[in-house]
């Protein structure tokens, strides 16, 4: 039997989605869009960091948005199952420089993501993508490595992860994202991700 590797994506699956806090937190509605609604990526973080300097907000400013996120209910003993019984890979579009705070709750699962540009003053000046695509590339990687791949996620920047993966399920998606995806399944609860990951592993686990 080959080993199993179950990769996640962040936001929206473990943790609460970051720039809906940021926009809940400073009144600027047009930092709620996220990639359950703008398909691309590099899109999305031009209209991010325009917004943010628009408002003149900083580094420190997200962050201490963040310093107040916990993960969402249940994700920690969820992931402590699977940890149990599958090699962890966190695959985000998310930053460093956002990060840790989350990872320290999650006990510090392995995180591939992002890096941030940011000036003296705290300005974030740009965003450095690790690779593009890279969740998908990530799975590929893993595949080439003789690994099964499961993976869940939830949103447009997911679904090529998703679609790479050995198997890939949509975890909590828009609507909108299903109907673009009507090939991949969708699991609403961690009960029914860890009930679909017993079903597929070609080991024998233990619910």
């Amino acid at each position: 039997m080959g080993m199993e590797v179950m990769c996640f994506d962040l936001e929206g699956v473990l943790v609460p989605e970051i720039w809906i806090n940021v926009a809940e937190e400073t009144g600027i509605e047009e930092l709620r869009l996220t990639t359950r609604d703008v398909p691309v990526y590099d899109d999305l973080m031009a209209y991010r960091l325009r917004i943010l300097d628009e408002h003149g907000l900083k580094i420190s400013d997200i962050q201490r948005v963040i310093a107040r996120l916990r993960p969402l209910p249940g994700a920690r003993e969820f992931l402590e199952w699977v940890k149990a019984n599958f090699q962890v890979v966190i695959l985000s579009d998310t930053f460093y420089d956002f990060a840790e705070p989350l990872m320290v709750q999650l006990d510090h699962p392995l995180l591939f993501c992002h890096n941030l540009e940011i000036e003296a003053n705290g300005r974030i000046a740009n965003w450095v993508i690790r690779l593009p695509r890279h969740k998908m590339e990530a799975v590929k990687s893993l595949q080439g490595l003789n690994y099964t791949v499961f993976a869940a996620g939830d949103s447009y920047n997911d679904t090529d992860m998703l679609l790479a993966a050995d198997q890939g399920f949509l975890f909590t998606p828009p609507q909108n994202v299903v109907d673009e995806f009507p090939q991949l399944p969708v699991v609403t609860t961690y009960e029914d991700l860890k009930a679909e990951l017993i079903r597929v592993s070609s080991r024998d686990l233990t619910p």
